[in-house]
């Protein structure tokens, strides 16, 4: 019997579902009266004892042991004959552990959609198909090797691994598109290196690092957004909206939040931890061991008690100073990006860098000053939508929600402090409504 599904890191794939299936088909010819075995799923570990219902579930949503080649814990002998070119390590022998964690985050992005009776209703995927189909191309261009017979490398690592040392050490877009080309003449023929900067970005965007571009009036009068997107004179005092040949005098760029929150819940790790601050955090009185121990906090679930009550529903706080991106003081320029801090975690997760929401860098080359609020603009009617919910699936429960969010504090020094409090008594954008409901 061929294991080799064991290892393959797509449990989306029909290979993976099938092998599923022969296992089950094997187990149920030596199971007890009350149909239970143990489970050899990468979370019970044969440790536990569940139903042959449940055990396929678990298989399927966890993943199976990859070192549990001979079944001796369910009736197999313990030298079994395994056919030549079967063992598992064979089948993916470029997969190293960034490799397995890139599978892993893929899986948990795109969610399960396998049909196993009953349980069914456990696993229904909202996903709209044109977002399942970005998903099977992303699986398609993992498993794919960068050239034929490569064994280290496949057509996504390969990327993302090059745009890793792109940002790392600063090259400018015209040298790595000049490093593609070679290395695409280099590479055997048929190799699946992109030649242009445009496919390396349209393939990240299918991973969901994609962001907007929002032309800015230049005096920041307004943003080029909604109603103003195809206008070329700014509304209100008149001005070109570009420098010359499509060229705008500024460019926001705007990061979606909602696509990112749902991830965070397409991943039964991180939709665990996001439950910590009410379902883990130890409660003590007269001590401050987490946010949520605070008045504010506590004010906040008491005026909303709704949005309180699901432990799912995200607080973040709302942060953003200036700095210079030249790295030196001799030029004067201040761009001022916008971060949203998620508060559900735990505090050790809270503070990582890797939980921060970049949502918009605002360009310089001046601080935005009393406009700030012109370019908070996208953000505050996300944040509108986010307050009313969203559909979201919960891959910790197995079962889908509704999405709520909310800001519900500011964290900044005393020079953006200023400009949050201008905030409060500006009417531009109609602002006032926003933190009005989303500040305590």
């Amino acid at each position: 019997m061929d294991r080799s599904w064991i290892s393959n890191p797509d449990r989306l794939s029909a290979e993976y579902e099938n092998g599923v299936g022969e296992f089950v088909t094997f187990v149920r010819g030596s199971l007890d009266v009350q149909g239970l075995k143990k489970c050899p799923c990468n979370r019970c570990m044969n440790r536990e004892v569940h139903h042959i219902d449940s055990v396929r579930y678990h298989l399927l949503i966890y993943g199976f042991l990859k070192d549990y080649i001979h079944w001796t814990e369910h009736g197999e002998q313990s030298n079994p004959q395994v056919p030549l070119g079967s063992p598992i390590q064979d089948t993916h022998p470029c997969m190293n552990k960034q490799d397995e964690e890139m599978a892993e985050a893929l899986r948990d992005a795109a969610g399960h959609a396998y049909d196993i009776g009953s349980s069914s209703d456990l696993l229904s995927d909202i996903r709209p198909p044109a977002e399942q189909a970005r998903y099977d191309k992303l699986f398609e261009e993992f498993h794919n090797p960068l050239y034929d017979d490569c064994m280290k490398f496949s057509a996504l690592t390969f990327i993302v691994k090059l745009m890793n040392v792109k940002v790392l050490y600063k090259w400018s877009d015209r040298s790595f598109v000049a490093l593609l080309k070679l290395l695409h003449e280099a590479l055997p023929v048929g190799n699946r290196c992109p030649m242009t900067y445009y496919e390396t970005r349209k393939l990240l965007c299918d991973v969901g690092l994609e962001y907007e571009h929002i032309d800015v009036f230049k005096h920041d009068c307004t943003l080029f957004y909604n109603e103003h997107k195809d206008d070329d004179f700014c509304p209100i005092c008149g001005m070109s909206r570009y420098v010359q040949k499509k060229i705008p005098h500024k460019r926001l760029r705007y990061f979606l939040i909602t696509p990112r929150l749902k991830r965070l819940y397409s991943s039964k790790h991180t939709a665990r931890a996001m439950r910590w601050h009410k379902e883990q955090r130890l409660e003590e009185d007269g001590k401050l061991r987490h946010l949520a121990d605070e008045e504010a906090w506590k004010k906040f679930d008491s005026l909303y008690p709704e949005f309180a009550g699901d432990p799912r529903s995200v607080r973040m706080g709302l942060a953003s100073d200036g700095f210079n991106p030249f790295s030196h003081m001799s030029t004067s320029y201040s761009m001022w990006p916008v971060i949203l801090i998620l508060y559900n975690l735990p505090p050790w997760l809270t503070m990582h860098r890797s939980n921060y929401l970049l949502s918009l860098l605002i360009p310089g080359p001046k601080s935005p000053g009393k406009d700030f609020d012109v370019f908070l603009r996208p953000l505050i009617e996300e944040l509108k939508v986010l307050w009313d919910g969203v559909q979201s699936f919960d891959s910790y429960q197995h079962a889908s929600f509704t999405l709520r969010a909310s800001v519900i504090w500011t964290v900044s020094d005393f020079p953006a402090f200023c400009l949050f409090i201008w905030l409060e008594y500006s009417r531009k954008a109609g602002l006032s409504y926003m933190l009005r409901r989303y500040t305590v």
